[in-house]
């Protein structure tokens, strides 16, 4: 670590549970995000910030003017531009020392497969289903640990899947598959501003403790209800008929 280093890092340094050698472990790992919309751009935001050495950005859509009122990591200026390409702009000057890799598509098939295998975390922020039921099967057959996060309206939640754990669920667990275009979406009706704010930063939580062995979500399901300001966890077990996990 550069001089440099240890005074930007120098307030998480100072955590016991990390310590120069947990700062070390961030700074050589690699995360894998998904999506670069309200979820994303927390997500992002704070790995850059914490010091995470490669991000690998994954989003074929572009800013459009209707996403700046939650999606923070983009401004007015960047209407237009692919989400990826904005998105590595503002942590280049949020951290310069951050390596940033932008797919502006979507990922898929094998390629999805190689970038699953070489992150030692994957963030799921997307907002469709079929993306978060392929990543959870990928990531479960690479056995790469799973962050994932969902908000709507004034609700949102949080669960790690890690296929590193014996008895750990999986996405697929927690949700049965459903047919395209089927479930609700912000574009439909809608979502609070901080909301994905406040669940991008908890995803960016457990990603950060996934890298440096601490405690996680897996096994369990934070739940945020912003309209009366209240949280629940519950216990989310590992559903042994499950087609993707169960001889995990």
């Amino acid at each position: 670590m550069t001089p440099e280093q240890r005074e930007r890092y120098s307030r998480q340094i100072l955590l016991k549970e990390i310590g120069e050698a947990g700062q070390e472990k961030l700074l050589a790992a690699r995360v894998l995000i998904i999506g670069m919309g309200g979820l994303g751009a927390p997500v992002a935001s704070y790995l850059a910030a914490a010091g995470i050495g490669q991000m690998v950005l994954s989003d074929f859509d572009v800013v459009d003017l209707s996403n700046l009122q939650r999606q923070v990591i983009h401004e007015t200026t960047d209407v237009g531009k692919f989400k990826v390409e904005s998105a590595a702009e503002t942590i280049a000057r949020l951290n310069p020392d951050v390596r940033v890799t932008t797919l502006a598509r979507a990922l898929e098939g094998e390629e999805l497969r190689r970038e699953v295998e070489r992150a030692d975390v994957v963030i799921d922020c997307s907002d469709n289903f079929a993306t978060r039921f392929e990543l959870n099967r990928v990531c479960v057959e690479m056995r790469t640990p799973l962050v994932s996060g969902g908000v709507i309206q004034f609700e949102g939640q949080v669960s790690v899947f890690d296929a590193r754990v014996p008895d750990s669920p999986c996405y697929q667990c927690l949700y049965k598959p459903v047919a395209e275009g089927e479930g609700e979406t912000c574009a439909r009706i809608g979502v609070l501003a901080p909301a994905p704010g406040i669940i991008g930063s908890i995803q960016a939580t457990e990603a950060l403790k996934l890298l440096l062995g601490l405690p996680t979500l897996t096994g369990k399901l934070l739940l945020m209800d912003a309209l009366n300001m209240e949280w629940r966890v519950i216990a989310l077990p590992k559903d042994p008929g499950c087609p993707v996990c169960r001889c995990g």
